[in-house]
């Protein structure tokens, strides 16, 4: 059984996912040590975190960046805040997806299930993609160019796999949400930007550049 966990101030929030998660049998952790959630989230090892923006103590970006320094699991932000930058730094963080409050629980379990049906959904541990030979390990998420190795987030693994997947051809944005959100009315487009530019950065620093070319107005390419 996947394990949920909330992080959520707000009672009635909190009470609401949490009953909508039980009914599809997920096992949910809440917690309002808002003050020691990392202490709590070692102790739990939930699969997947809901983690609020606004927090007692320190906001949800704060708990997001010290999670990712230990660990890559699935992290969904929940938040009221509504301006493209408030996404941005949830991505940035290391945040996987972001909803805005107030929310539709289908949608929200929705996600959570695309999310964990991703990450936990394991491949062959030899399995590897390779073009211009940068090699993508698709059992670990790295990607490797020569000597130079880089960790690539989950978001950022995806649109690997689809890029070099579809070398050749150009892939469209639209293309990519889909991949990475299932569904793309429910995603800001500078969401997807942000992931596009941090691989772009990645796949840089090891020494190969315009690895993904942009087409204007149509998508991005792997030659």
């Amino acid at each position: 059984m996947f394990r949920i966990m909330i992080v959520e101030d707000d009672e009635k929030i909190r009470a609401i996912v949490t009953d909508a998660l039980r009914k599809w049998q997920f096992e949910v952790v809440e917690t309002t040590s808002f003050h020691d959630l990392m202490n709590v989230y070692k102790a739990q090892q939930p699969h997947l975190i809901l983690l609020d923006v606004n927090l007692p103590v320190y906001d949800g970006f704060y708990w997001c960046q010290q999670i990712r320094t230990v660990s890559k699991v699935p992290i969904i932000f929940l938040s009221s805040r509504s301006q493209n930058m408030d996404v941005i730094m949830a991505i940035n963080m290391g945040g996987d997806d972001y909803i805005q409050k107030p929310f539709d629980l289908g949608i929200l379990v929705a996600k959570v299930n695309a999310l964990l049906r991703r990450n936990y959904t394991y491949q062959d541990d030899n399995m590897q993609l390779t073009r211009h030979q940068l090699v993508l390990h698709l059992s670990n998420s790295t990607v490797r160019y020569q000597d130079q190795t880089a960790e690539l987030s989950r978001n950022e693994s995806l649109i690997m796999q689809t890029m070099m997947r579809n070398a050749g051809r150009i892939v469209t944005r639209d293309e990519l949400m889909q991949v990475l959100w299932n569904d793309d009315q429910f995603v800001d487009d500078n969401t997807l930007t942000v992931n596009v530019n941090r691989l772009r950065r990645k796949i840089a620093s090891l020494g190969l550049e315009e690895f993904i070319s942009t087409r204007k107005g149509l998508g991005y390419i792997v030659e």
